[in-house]
């Protein structure tokens, strides 16, 4: 087709379009100018072999709408979808939402990632301010300058993994031809580094929340089961075998996207089964006992469907699980801790780690699927701590070193502690003025360091005026 300018429009019919049921066709303009035809012909030859081969895009659908279509027939947990909604809503759909499906490649994508790393707010490089509220107002101290923070590379990471399962989904759907995040390259993973409270710090985290007795039961629990925060608001007085010394971890509470509170099954869709120590016991006991007074003074019944750790009187509902963190970040900036509620998770995986417990155990008690391979990935430097603690237990095995007999003195170079040992001989009387020292190569033989070291030592003495150097005559000790 020839267009008023002179400019030739290539149109190729490429099927019906699955989401508008309308006919899709790829067009092309070829610039007017002497070559317009022979180009205007390749592009049609092009166009055509991605037809007959089915490589061309069926729909003019947006990256929108197939994120819509998408969350709509992904089967993924309620907190799953929130995060990736979450993303996709501030980070994605703003830039990326109104580009057609078919013209997504690996250079757009690792641009984009390459521009969240650079600022999360997608700002270009402009200077702009950051006000509190929309529309006309009054800016207040919070209005301020806009600072570019970088988007981290894990989160970057889950935005192209969750991109790369839309556009799957879309290739399924042959919407397009190829997967374009297939073939871009997503920011390395970043490096696992856990950063639990060490003994002293976990200590005076117990102490403090030990002011109210049934927050530091939470927190004491959290510490030797490594149980996540929604497991522990979904825990009821029914998943305790206090007798046996089991806890049984099956339900996680979350928040919904009305803010509403859930549950849902746990992380990895499987309940597990935690044993508890005497102690944890004990306090398990005593957390019961004070749960049967407040029903006693309230002249109620106790229900084995009760919640162990609750903000009600009965123990009727659970805790929220972001009120958990936020409670414990107060406690551990109060006592300039730099903690937070997952941090005991790590605290209990690294002291089991460190006291000599398998890795599958740990895992089984985190909960951590892959049969520890999460747990060996995140843990790596306690199991190098571990691996130094079995090397210190070789050691103490080994016979004793011998010692060389030039290491005996504490002088820290070895011509200074053959000069040493030389300059004892010489105060004992061992060798008496007018001897003669051995030579350079038997000093160097006997204390086995070489022959300049040994000389140095000669020299040393013969500074101090203990020993007498003459040119082609062995060195003798100088008269008083």
């Amino acid at each position: 087709m020839k267009l008023p300018s002179g400019s030739l429009r290539v149109r190729v019919y490429a099927g019906v379009d699955p989401l508008t049921g309308k006919r899709h066709y790829l067009t092309e303009t070829i610039p007017a100018g002497r070559t317009a035809e022979r180009e205007a012909e390749k592009v049609r030859t092009r166009f055509l072999n991605q037809v007959d081969e089915k490589r061309s895009p069926r729909t003019r659908a947006t990256l929108n709408q197939l994120l819509d279509r998408w969350l709509e027939v992904v089967d993924i947990e309620p907190t799953t979808r929130m995060g990736y909604v979450n993303k996709l809503n501030k980070h994605v759909r703003p830039v990326l939402g109104k580009l057609p499906v078919g013209r997504l490649d690996a250079e757009t994508l690792e641009s984009f990632y390459a521009s969240l790393r650079r600022c999360r707010d997608w700002c270009g490089g402009k200077a702009f301010v950051k006000h509190r509220v929309e529309g006309e107002h009054t800016c207040t101290t919070k209005c301020r300058p806009h600072v570019c923070k970088p988007l981290s590379a894990s989160s970057v990471r889950q935005i192209h993994w969750i991109l790369s399962g839309a556009l799957s989904r879309a290739v399924r759907w042959r919407w397009i031809a190829v997967n374009p995040a297939g073939q871009a390259e997503p920011p390395a993973p970043p490096h696992p580094d856990p950063q639990p409270p060490n003994s002293a710090d976990a200590a005076r985290i117990i102490n403090e929340a030990w002011r109210d007795p049934d927050w530091g039961a939470l927190v004491w629990l959290a510490m030797t089961t490594g149980a996540r925060r929604g497991e522990l608001c979904a825990l009821r007085w029914q998943h305790l075998d206090l007798t046996a010394g089991v806890l049984t971890l099956r339900r996680s509470s979350y928040l919904d996207e009305d803010g509403e509170l859930r549950e849902k099954d746990t992380k990895t869709h499987q309940q597990r089964r935690v044993a508890l120590d005497p102690e944890t016991i004990e306090v398990l006991r005593e957390l019961h006992g004070r749960y049967l007074d407040r029903l006693a003074q309230l002249d109620a019944d106790n229900d084995l469907a009760d919640y162990v750790f609750s903000p009600e009187p009965d123990n009727s509902r659970g805790y929220r699980p972001d009120t958990i963190t936020q409670r414990y970040g107060r406690l551990a900036t109060r006592l300039g801790i730099d903690s937070h509620i997952h941090a005991l998770r790590h605290y209990s995986a690294t002291e089991l780690i460190n006291a000599g417990v398998d890795v599958r155990t740990v895992a089984g008690r985190l909960g951590h699927g892959g049969g520890g391979t999460t747990t060996l990935r995140v843990y790596a430097a306690w199991l190098s701590e571990s691996d130094q603690r079995a090397a210190g237990t070789l050691a103490a095995r080994m016979p004793p070193r011998p010692a060389a007999p030039t290491l005996r003195t504490a002088e820290s170079s070895p011509y200074r502690a053959i000069a040493a040992e030389l300059r004892e001989q010489i105060a004992t009387a061992m060798l008496r003025p007018g001897d003669q020292l051995p030579a350079v190569a038997e000093l160097a033989a006997a204390y086995g360091v070489s022959v300049g070291t040994a000389h140095r030592a000669v020299v040393l003495l013969t500074a101090e005026g203990l020993v007498n150097v003459s040119r082609g005559r062995r060195a003798t000790v100088t008269y008083a």
